[in-house]
């Protein structure tokens, strides 16, 4: 028998450790026509599944080993592990963090008594700086991963979903992958005693050190990673986990910041809670898998995995959620720069569509460019509104999956421009409802021409949009009455400091 799957039933962390429950998901189930469960390790009181490998390691120490203190490396979840097992057996703690681990994480550590330092910009580099301790200090490390005892904690979520689930009726059990712990110790259990059950890992795709390693037969050493999915930051797996994965599972899944992002809002909608992106890794890889494999009426079992999310990459994650759930479409347009351009676009390009987003700065006389995102159905209507455009003669280009344009170039969108004219700036209410910018357009006269046009989507009932004008001064008085009668509260921003500097 395997010594890992003994360990896993030697295990002792239900001392500190909950049997977190496994969840059917209604709202998720019935989008993918499956039967989907969620463990909601995201449930401990340390948020994560990491206190379950971090105290049986620390309890299964030797009297020696306790009493010179012990250190971790860790991107969060781990660290907390470890902070609050060393705590509760009276243990002093150290923690080596990388310096861009969420606050949220780090004050969490230093609640539980543990030293925080910090160090490097990913684990692998938080890691080399431990080692380095660990020799000054005699300090006693605690692997986040590859060590046996680690192991084995992390497979008593294996034990719990055998005693929870209907053995017969699971398809796949989906797990997020880091540094292998995760995976090895549920992967191990499983496999040993339901061998028809799948064990599928999930990978960011900028973090996917465990799929190059198994595709490589070799383990492969990262040059960099992607931090969306911090807690699974790694930039190398670690040997025993890397043999485990090898041994028992069945595929891994790599996913798109925009997937991730996606399934946070899946889970949210099922369970009010917000996981971190790691904690959504296994949902992200449910849902690309099932549409790959086009697979129906079958029971997938997901490890939410965490929830510690930094409050200050909600709005970062609900604007990329959009795109991951392919129900947003992003387009740079080039069109003629000419009076009623721009109400012919919104006629004949947007339609019925609402608009999630909208950028444009006149600079020159003859064409202008516009980025322009509308809410659809992308899969089933994206070449439609390219093909609307192109029939217009407007240069099309579809940006939807384009980082550049998403994180930086939208916002960019503007500048200075001297041969605009009689300019004046306006910050518009608009009612978040179809039809708001075309009643608006429709009521303008055509040679009151639109300079600046600046809109994104946030949710709200209303939608602050700004948009500048070039109205000649003996049709501002009309211009005034127009702006009365259309009944959208407005703000008159000429005076504006940013629109001196940046307009």
């Amino acid at each position: 028998m395997d010594e890992i799957f003994k360990l896993i039933l030697m295990a002792r962390v239900y001392d500190i450790v909950k049997e977190t429950p496994l969840d059917f998901a209604p709202n998720l189930s019935k989008k993918l026509s499956n039967r989907i469960l969620l463990k909601r390790e995201d449930l401990q009181s340390v948020f994560s599944f990491k206190i379950r490998g971090a105290y049986n390691k620390i309890v299964n120490l030797s009297d020696k080993e306790k009493k010179c203190g012990v250190i971790a490396a860790s991107a969060g979840n781990h660290a907390q592990g470890v902070a609050l097992s060393s705590k509760v057996l009276g243990i002093k703690a150290t923690i080596v963090m990388p310096e861009t681990t969420p606050k949220i994480k780090i004050d969490a550590v230093k609640r539980h008594g543990a030293e925080v330092v910090l160090k490097g910009d990913n684990y692998s580099e938080a890691y080399e700086h431990c080692k380095t301790l660990i020799n000054k200090l005699n300090l006693t490390y605690i692997p986040p991963f590859d060590d046996e005892f680690v192991i084995a904690g992390q497979g008593t979520i294996g034990h719990e979903i055998i005693r929870q689930a209907s053995k017969d009726d699971v398809y796949a059990v989906f797990v997020p992958i880091g540094g292998g712990g995760l995976i090895a110790g549920i992967a191990t259990f499983i496999k040993n005693i339901y061998p028809q059950i799948k064990i599928i890992g999930v990978e960011p795709i900028e973090s996917n050190a465990m799929y190059l390693s198994i595709k490589n037969n070799k383990k492969v050493v990262l040059d960099r990673v992607g931090i969306f999915a911090d807690g699974v930051a790694v930039k190398e797996v670690g040997d025993l986990t890397f043999e485990k994965t090898k041994q028992y599972v069945d595929d891994i899944i790599l996913v798109s910041v925009d997937e991730i992002a996606s399934a946070i809002k899946d889970i949210y909608y099922d369970t009010r809670n917000i996981v971190e992106p790691a904690g959504a890794l296994a949902v992200a890889g449910i849902k690309k898998y099932i549409s790959q494999h086009n697979i129906t009426s079958k029971t997938f079992i997901a490890i939410n995995s965490g929830a510690n999310m930094n409050f200050d990459r909600l709005s970062y994650v609900a604007e990329r959620a959009v795109i991951g759930e392919k129900q947003e479409g992003l387009y740079a347009v080039r069109i003629p720069e000419k009076p009623g351009e721009f109400k012919k676009f919104c006629q004949r390009v947007i339609q019925d569509k609402n608009v999630s987003e909208f950028h444009y700065r006149l600079s020159s006389r003859n064409e202008a460019y516009i980025l322009v995102g509308l809410t659809m159905d992308y899969e089933k209507e994206n070449q439609e509104i390219l093909e609307r455009m192109r029939k217009e003669g407007y240069y099309a280009m579809d940006v939807t999956h384009n980082e550049l344009i998403k994180d930086h170039i939208r916002y960019m969108i503007g500048g200075k421009c001297p041969i605009v004219e009689n300019e004046i700036f306006y910050d518009f209410k608009f009612p978040e409802k179809a039809g708001a910018l075309m009643r608006f357009l429709s009521n303008m006269k055509e040679q009151w021409n639109i300079t600046t046009f600046h809109y994104r989507r946030h949710g709200g009932e209303f939608g602050r949009v700004f948009i500048g004008f070039e109205i000649p001064q003996n049709e501002r008085a009309e211009f005034e009455v127009f702006l009365n009668k259309i009944g959208y509260d407005y703000t008159h921003q000429t005076t504006n400091i940013a629109c001196r500097l940046f307009l």
